[in-house]
C-alpha cells in the first residue's frame, strides 16, 4: 500500500529527502573526526546496524569480507533496509547512506563502538568511501544502488530475488584513510547476539 511520504514517521533517519549534501560534505572534510582509526571504524559503523537487529531478535549472522582490491563487504541475514512505496507509486529507501542518523550523529552521549569511538551512522561510511554499493533483499522486493563519496549515482536498480532477505554493503574506503591494521574478530565480538565471520579473499 502506498502512503504520502510526508506522513512517514522519522525514527532513525529523515524520510523527507534522499540526500543531505551538506551533511556528507561535512563528513568528507573531517575524516579524522568521523573515522578515527580509519577502515576499522567504518566496518564497525556498518556492523552496528545488523547488531541492532540481532539484539532485537535475539540472534543474527554477518559476514565481513576483506577483498584483495582493498574494498570491504558486509553481508547480513536481516530483514533488509526499510523500503516503501510513495503516493506516486515509486519505491523509496530509507536514506541511511546519505543522511544523518537521527539517533547518534549529533548526540554527545551516543553509543560508543568497540574501538572506543562514538557511533555516527552509515552516512560516515558512504561519505568516506570512493564508492559504495548497497544491495538490499526484502520480502517485498530486492534492489541495488551505487554511491560515490556518499552521493547516489544510480537509482534503485531491481535485482532478482533469491528467497533470502538481508543487506550487503560493499565499499572501497578513501585512500586517505589508514588501512585495517587489527584483527577485526576481536572488535566484532563486542556484540554477543551477532555472529561475525571474517573472510580474507584472495
Amino acid at each position: 500500500m502506498s502512503t504520502p511520504r510526508a506522513s512517514w514517521r522519522n525514527t532513525t533517519h529523515d524520510w523527507a529527502a534522499d540526500v543531505d549534501l551538506g551533511h556528507l560534505s561535512h563528513i568528507r572534510d573531517n575524516p579524522a573526526e568521523f573515522a578515527p582509526g580509519g577502515v576499522r571504524h567504518l566496518i564497525l559503523e556498518v556492523l552496528a546496524y545488523p547488531a541492532d537487529e540481532a539484539a532485537s531478535t535475539g540472534a543474527g549472522r554477518c559476514t565481513v569480507t576483506l577483498h584483495a582490491d582493498g574494498s570491504v563487504s558486509v553481508a547480513d541475514e536481516g530483514r533488509g533496509t526499510d523500503t516503501r512505496i510513495d503516493e506516486q507509486g515509486r519505491p523509496v529507501k530509507k536514506p541511511v547512506m546519505a543522511s544523518r542518523d537521527l539517533r547518534f550523529f549529533d548526540d554527545p552521549g551516543a553509543e560508543v563502538l568497540a574501538d572506543g569511538h562514538p557511533r555516527r551512522g552509515m552516512s560516515v561510511v558512504a561519505a568516506l568511501s570512493e564508492w559504495l554499493v548497497h544491495t538490499n533483499r526484502r520480502l517485498n522486493g530486492s534492489w541495488t544502488q551505487r554511491y560515490e563519496h556518499g552521493v547516489p549515482v544510480t537509482g534503485l536498480e531491481p535485482v532478482a530475488g533469491d528467497g533470502t532477505t538481508g543487506t550487503t554493503v560493499h565499499f572501497l574506503p578513501g585512500a586517505h584513510l589508514p588501512p585495517l591494521a587489527d584483527d577485526l574478530r576481536l572488535f566484532a565480538s563486542a556484540w554477543p547476539d551477532l555472529a561475525v565471520i571474517v573472510v580474507v579473499a584472495d
